[in-house]
């Protein structure tokens, strides 16, 4: 089960950091973009870390409050939720 999350977790955050690639991509040519909440949702789907990375990489959604903040609370919930996980599971194995 474990490997199938971290494989889950990968994969999203590579999705996450591509959609900002292709994102920026499209800007730059003025094409159809990926909307925000497709964005925002990927990351909020377990891909907070990729798209961290695709965001200053690329220099990519920097100026949008709703990502400079957004995406960092995101990942923090996500951290604070695995590890209220990994305590749970502590205890129960004790």
């Amino acid at each position: 089960m474990t490997k199938l999350i971290l494989l889950y977790l990968l994969l999203m955050n590579a999705v996450s950091f591509l959609l900002m690639l292709v994102d920026k991509q499209k800007a730059r040519k003025n094409l159809w973009r990926i909307p925000e909440s497709t964005l925002l949702w990927a990351a909020a789907l377990g891909g907070s870390i990729g798209s961290l990375a695709g965001m200053y990489l690329f220099r990519h959604k920097t100026r949008h409050r709703k990502f400079t903040i957004g995406v960092p609370v995101i990942l923090f919930l996500q951290i604070a939720l695995a590890v209220f996980i990994l305590y749970q599971s502590q205890l129960r194995s004790v």
